[in-house]
This record gives C-alpha cells, structure tokens and sequence, in this order.
C-alpha cells in the first residue's frame, strides 16, 4: 500500500504537528455554529448599545471638537480644541463657580445622605417591622423630583415650615433660596434626604449579612455600643459604603432636576452646576460644541473622583 502526502500534510508533518483528524474538525465546526448563534441571541442588545450609546458618544465627541449651532449637520464647523480651552482657561466661569459648586453640592450630598442613612438603617435593624420602615424612607426616591422640588421650595419660603420653625424656638426667618450663602447648603440637604432611602436599603442588606456571633463574641468580652459599631459593624459594612458612597457621588455630580425646578443655578450664580451649564449652552445659547467639551470635562470629573475613591476604599482595606 502506498502512502501519498499531500502539500498539506507534508507541510504539518514539517512542522511537527499531526493533521486534524474528523473528531478535531467536527468539534471546531460545533463550536463556531455556537459563537454565530450566540453572536445572533446578543444582535438586538449590541444593535441597541450601538444606536443609543456608541453612536451618540461619537457624535459628542464630534461635536465637542466643533462648533455648531443645531439642526443642519452641514454647519459642522471643526474649531479643534478651542472648546475645551475656552472652558479651561483662567477667569472661566466654567472652573469657577460652576464646576466648584458642582463638586461642593456632590461633596455635601455625599456627607449628609451617608451620614444619615447609616444612623438610619442601624436604628431600624434594631426595631420591629424592619419592611414598613424601610418603606418609609423609600417614598422619597419613587416621587418625582419637580414634587420634590416644589414641595421644599414652599418649606423655604419665609413663610414656610422651616422659617416656621425656627421662628418658634426663636431664631428669625431666613431666605434659603434667596440669599448665595445659603442656597446652594439648602439644596444639598434636599437632595441628601431625597436620596437616603435607596443608601438605606443598601446598608440594611449590609448589616443584615453581619453574623450575628461576632456581635454576640463582642457582648461576652464586654463591648460598648461605640466599640461594636466602630470595630465591627464599620468593617465589615465597608462593601456597602463603598457603592453607596461611589454612587450617591455620581448623582451628585450630574444632578440637574432639582437644581433647575428650585433655583434655577440662582441666586446669581450661587447653585450653577455643570449639568444645568451644559443644558444652558446648548438649549438656549444653541452652542452645542461648548456643551459637548463640557460634558467630556465632567467625564473626566466623575472618573478621576470614583477611581480616587476605590483606590482609597480598598487601601483602607487592605490596611485594615
């Protein structure tokens, strides 16, 4: 019996590695069939994707590198980077106030709806019908924000039950909204208490998942309250703050709703963000290259503060 080499074969036996027999090439033709139907299951969700983020992203990125006054694509005019330079350079009210005020309403709103929802969620792990507290606190977060908003602009008014209150125990009226000292704090609490509840149920199903015998181990060594929450339920609920923390920070910095129904980014400038700038430029100036570079710069904002605050999270756990 003679035995015939094709090219092919000579040229793997060459090389030193044997042909594919029909198992190999059955299992290889099985395995692309199944790419191809997966590729084909996933289409609609890329094909979405595609439509409403890679496409928009790029075209803002167009845009931001342009100016352009809206409505006809054929007045696409390339100005390169003066965008961002004119947003970036000294004596813009882009840096100052705008994006200064911004970080400041996500700083305060970060402070205070942590703050808050961690005394929250350990007294109501304490008490009895956990579900119906929880609830509660929840409310805020499935009302929209032009009722929110209107409903704490009332209680801001002179006449309002805050100014009624502190009337009562004796302090004189005080215009929140009015006055650029006190506008921008008193927005923030609004927006702190408007999100507590969803940091609430983030940190209930933290404490939840905390054994019960650690606290129970702390009790037989004689641990006060103080040192249980510091040495144990701090730690051990860092997970939870982490993801509070990164995403009370980003709404913070892309609010826009409640800005925009209470003040306005008035008095003055005193509550101008750079969410309601970029609506500004370009829904009532029509600069849309201006609003574009500045959405990119907040980008770039929100990137570097959540990078920023991983590395420190997990550094502290690390050390910890």
């Amino acid at each position: 019996m003679v035995n015939v080499l094709t090219p092919e074969t000579t040229e793997r036996a060459a090389r030193g590695r044997p042909a594919p027999g029909p198992a190999v090439a059955g299992r290889s033709r099985a395995r692309l069939r199944r790419t191809v139907v997966a590729y084909l299951f996933l289409a609609p969700t890329l094909l979405f994707f595609a439509v409403f983020l890679i496409l928009p992203l790029g075209f803002a990125l167009l845009l931001s590198l342009s100016h352009w006054a809206g409505f006809d694509l054929a007045g696409i005019d390339p100005v390169g980077l003066d965008n961002f330079t004119g947003l970036l350079a000294d004596g813009s009210t882009f840096l100052t106030p705008i994006l200064t005020n911004t970080l400041l309403f996500a700083l305060g709103t970060v402070a205070l709806a942590l703050t808050g929802s961690v005394a929250v969620a350990t007294c109501i792990d304490r008490l009895r019908f956990q579900g119906v507290w929880r609830t509660l606190y929840f409310l805020p977060i499935v009302t929209t924000v032009v009722a929110v908003g209107n409903v704490w602009k009332y209680m801001y008014e002179p006449g309002g039950l805050v100014n009624g209150v502190l009337n009562a125990v004796g302090f004189g009226s005080v215009a929140f909204l009015q006055d650029p000292d006190t506008a921008l704090p008193a927005v923030v609490v609004v927006q702190a208490w408007a999100s507590v509840g969803s940091a609430i149920l983030v940190l209930t199903a933290g404490l939840k998942s905390i054994p019960e015998s650690y606290y129970e181990a702390a009790a037989l060594d004689g641990a006060g309250p103080f040192t249980v929450f510091r040495k144990i339920t701090l730690p051990l609920l860092r997970p939870s703050l982490v993801f509070v923390c990164i995403t009370q920070f980003l709404t913070g910095l892309q609010s826009f709703g409640l800005i925009i129904v209470m003040t306005k980014g008035g008095p003055g400038d005193a509550t101008d963000v750079a969410a309601l700038e970029m609506y500004r430029q370009a829904f009532s100036y029509g600069d849309w290259g201006t609003a574009s570079a500045a959405a990119f710069v907040l980008f770039v904002v929100v990137l570097a503060v959540t990078l920023a605050q991983l590395w420190i999270f997990r550094r502290k756990g690390e050390d910890a």
